[in-house]
């Protein structure tokens, strides 16, 4: 016994020893910068981009560095049998996470949208690796959970990476669809002629081009006047027209967009293109459908696209417009508004409005299908290269950038190719992973940024407290228990849609103790007035607790001074109070 006394001695004083040394060198080697983890136990390059085996890796590692925040869990399987990954955060030693006011955060619906899994799991991240130093985030993951899904689409994003690809596509979902009734199917999708993995542009000299080479930058193609001969023709991005229709690469990868796949107001694919069989046709969707009916503390949401610099709210069709009525608009404006502070070079758009009409997008069926406030961030916008407005798209910027920021490693040099069925081309332009996605070094603080942004939204979901309980005497024994309830934030325990269509139960507030002979809501106390419930008098029923609000219950009770008030929400949480 002596021996394994002055054993575990030793094994403490080492660990301490260890635990000093590790505190010691990153004091030496590194001097902290705010705002960022110091010395993490989860290290990530957030200056890249993560395959699905990468990222498999680094949740698993978050889950073992921090058992008290972290769980990973597969909610279902892909198109191709691949795990769609769930991480919740939150303080498990503070309560269930599932009665907790929660936060849903997914990336990467489409295949070249690679950045907003890198956006949502740098939130998990930096929420996990930063609890320990800062009091808000101990607060935030005390009171909220997030449920974060880095990529909801892994079959498609594992091809984007690992496949031949433009930067535009391709954006649907892995399901194999022949395009133009041939018959034929092109498993390997594009063409890629000089096999260096990206889907450039293909030219040809043409005494009939309507193109010329700019002396100034040769890797730029400028059109020539309508009075003046070029000297290329553009022939497209590069591929073979394997069926012989006139058509290069139209087979492959079949155009099916998930995110036309939801179950709120759907049309099918001959009214909007992209649609598929029927709503939550793709396993991916009905994955996360599922998840989310099964978690009704969800209040707010968050999906991230690639690129535009936009923060986007519903509806996605005129013809849905009066889903979103004012008093759920002012929440979302001053949300967003927020946001726009935070995130420079973005603007807060709706959809239908600004965009382009959408059916079954997944923006909308989490607020018209579950009353849940979601946003929906197109990423990647060109303010951030040189903090101008230059125009999406915008060649000129986009050369400037290859020049002076990428030093050429954006871009593919032109080169000569012969090809079987248009002869001499040259074969160059722009790599996929350039242009819609961020350069690596913009990845991080736009990451930074953005997990701002969803952190607020979740902060702003509801926080309940019970406020300002007093007593009153009747005679006889008994007295009436006033007390107010109070959510501390922005958002409310029901939305709107929530409330129009019944979505959610109504919260529950309770009074436990003793006999209880009737109770009301207060809907005036000044001039008494009340709305009383009779029917289980102990456990009133409240539609609703508004955001920056309250809500004035009273019971009539009799006996048992000592007493407990608790509410229960399912999307505002548990809170109680006792005398």
């Amino acid at each position: 016994m002596k021996n394994f006394r002055k054993y575990t001695y030793l094994l403490v004083v080492t660990g301490l020893l260890v635990s000093i040394t590790h505190f010691s060198l990153a004091q030496e080697k590194f001097f902290r910068a705010v705002g960022t983890p110091h010395d993490p136990k989860v290290t990530v390059s957030w200056n890249r981009y993560h395959t699905n085996e990468g990222l498999l890796d680094i949740m698993k590692a978050m889950e073992k560095a921090y058992p008290d925040l972290v769980r990973l869990e597969s909610i279902g399987k892909s198109y191709e049998e691949r795990d769609i990954w769930m991480l919740t955060i939150s303080d498990f030693t503070k309560g269930d996470p599932a009665r907790k006011p929660a936060m849903y955060i997914d990336g990467n619906i489409h295949s070249n949208e690679l950045q907003g899994t890198e956006f949502s799991l740098y939130t998990a991240w930096y929420l996990v690796e930063m609890h320990a130093d800062l009091p808000f985030i101990q607060e935030l993951l005390e009171d909220k959970t997030f449920y974060i899904a880095p990529s909801i689409n892994p079959d498609a994003r594992d091809h984007f990476i690992k496949e031949p690809n433009t930067p535009h596509s391709p954006r649907s979902g892995m399901i194999k669809l022949d395009d133009d009734l041939d018959g034929e199917i092109a498993e390997d999708g594009f063409d890629d002629l000089n096999e260096d993995g990206h889907i450039t542009m293909m030219i040809r000299k043409s005494p009939t081009g309507r193109y010329i080479k700019d002396q100034r930058d040769p890797r730029k193609l400028i059109p020539v006047g309508p009075d003046e001969l070029g000297e290329y023709e553009m022939l497209g991005f590069e591929g073979y027209d394997r069926d012989g229709d006139g058509r290069v690469n139209e087979d492959g990868i079949g155009y099916y967009d998930p995110n036309r796949d939801w179950g709120w107001k759907w049309q099918p694919d001959y009214v909007q293109r992209g649609a598929y069989k029927y709503p939550f046709s793709q396993p991916e969707n009905r994955a996360v459908m599922e998840f989310v009916m099964k978690h009704p503390n969800i209040a707010g949401a968050q999906s991230y696209h690639n690129y535009g610099g936009m923060i986007l709210r519903g509806p996605g069709a005129e013809e849905d417009l009066d889903t979103y009525n004012q008093e759920d608009i002012r929440i979302y404006d001053a949300i967003a508004k927020k946001g726009e502070e935070m995130l420079p070079g973005y603007e807060y758009l709706v959809v239908y409005k600004d965009l382009y009409s959408v059916f079954g997008g997944e923006l909308d069926w989490f607020y018209g299908g579950r009353g849940i406030y979601t946003y929906s961030n197109e990423l990647m916008t060109s303010y951030l290269y040189f903090h101008k407005d230059a125009g999406r798209g915008n060649q000129d910027e986009q050369m400037k950038v290859d020049k002076y920021l990428t030093f050429g490693d954006a871009f593919v040099e032109w080169e000569p190719y012969d090809h079987p069925q248009f002869g001499e081309i040259e074969v160059g332009g722009f790599k996929k992973n350039f242009g819609r996605l961020h350069p690596g070094f913009l990845l991080e603080q736009d990451a930074h940024r953005n997990m701002a942004f969803t952190v607020y939204h979740g902060y702003q979901t509801p926080k309940l407290e019970v406020i300002d309980v007093k007593e009153e005497p009747q005679g006889g024994g008994i007295k009436t228990v006033t007390a107010t309830i109070r959510n501390a934030r922005l958002i409310p325990t029901h939305s709107s849609q929530d409330l129009k269509y019944s979505i959610e139960r109504p919260d529950w507030i309770s009074l436990e103790g003793p006999e209880v002979l009737a109770a009301m809501v207060v809907t005036d106390e000044d001039f008494n007035k009340v709305e009383e419930q009779t029917f289980e008098p102990h456990k009133l029923r409240v539609k609703n607790i508004p955001g920056m609000g309250m809500v004035k219950v009273r019971w009539v009770v009799k006996g048992n001074l000592a007493y407990r008030i608790q509410v229960d929400s399912a999307k505002g949480g548990v809170t109680s109070w006792e005398k």
